[in-house]
């Protein structure tokens, strides 16, 4: 039987690439009794009613796959996030980081829209960008305007999957089409009465770009610590893991544990406390969710 790789999921239609190009296969019946949804990444086993369609019969083990956007088998992940319009945000930036560090992607940092900073903006960024770097993460400031840090992205992309993600209206496709001009993805202006992007990528979809494939993914401001349980999520920070080796007691969780080596970081200033305050406020959350059935 064929295998390829999903491309796009479009209306019920998954399109399946393979070496002799591109074959529009419709999912078996089995998969929605047995609750299982292809995404764009799957390798998949398919048969070809002829040349351009087909069925999928079989969905290949993953090694990871994201809820929002819905997609399998990323090398990394490409956070993007705007300077200003609208403004960059830590806490919005670390609960991607959350999610992504959950389901072992490797993620970098991309702040674009530089070319809309002052020098002030410019410092508070750089900033920002040091304590991400001591955690261990690439960071790299961008612009599709100017071109700014495309030279820095490009090489990332190579030989990879990756995923584009942010809220919307960062610039996401923007800084796509600045990568490879030919693709022409629809961008649009903040709506001025939502004060946030309007949503121009409307599917999941990898394209071809630097001998790697990319999914622009739909924009989206909300998400949902619905998998992680509180236990793991010392382990989606990599600084508060690494310094929590030395805390007294194992499995400390860093709330009100005594002689806690986190909270001795942030008080000698060695752990951002904004760090800290997300990491204590998404633990909340965390056991504030209620219970799955």
């Amino acid at each position: 039987m064929p295998e390829g790789k999903i491309i796009k999921a479009l209306s019920g239609f998954y399109y399946v690439a393979n070496e002799d190009g591109i074959v529009q296969c419709r999912g078996r019946g089995v998969f929605r009794k047995n609750k299982i949804t292809p995404l764009v990444g799957d390798e998949v086993v398919y048969q070809a009613e002829n040349d351009t369609e087909g069925y999928i019969l079989e969905v290949k083990e993953r090694k990871n796959e994201l809820v929002r956007p819905p997609i399998a088998n990323v090398d990394q992940a490409i956070l993007v996030f705007s300077a200003v319009e609208p403004d960059f945000s830590t806490a919005l930036l670390d609960r991607f980081l959350v999610l992504v560090e959950y389901n072992h992607i490797e993620p970098i940092i991309c702040i674009t829209k530089m070319d809309l900073t002052n020098n002030q903006q410019k410092s508070r960024l750089e900033a920002f960008a040091e304590d991400y770097r001591n955690a261990g993460y690439e960071v790299i400031f961008t612009s599709s305007e100017t071109s700014e840090g495309l030279e820095k992205l490009s090489p990332h992309i190579e030989g990879k999957i990756s995923v584009f993600a942010g809220q919307s209206g960062v610039g996401k496709s923007s800084l796509l089409n600045a990568i490879r001009p030919d693709l022409e993805l629809k961008t649009d202006d903040i709506s001025s009465h939502l004060g946030r992007g309007k949503h121009t990528t409307r599917h999941v979809e990898l394209i071809s770009i630097n001998n790697g494939l990319v999914a622009d993914t739909p924009g989206f401001s909300s998400l949902e610590f619905t998998e992680i349980e509180a236990e793991e999520l010392n382990s989606c920070f990599p600084e508060i893991s690494k310094i929590s080796d030395d805390c007294k007691f194992r499995g400390c969780l860093h709330m009100a544990e005594p002689k806690c080596a986190v909270k001795a970081a942030v008080d000698s200033g060695e752990l951002p406390l904004y760090r800290y305050e997300h990491y204590k406020d998404f633990l909340l959350e965390i056991k504030d969710r209620k219970p799955r059935y």
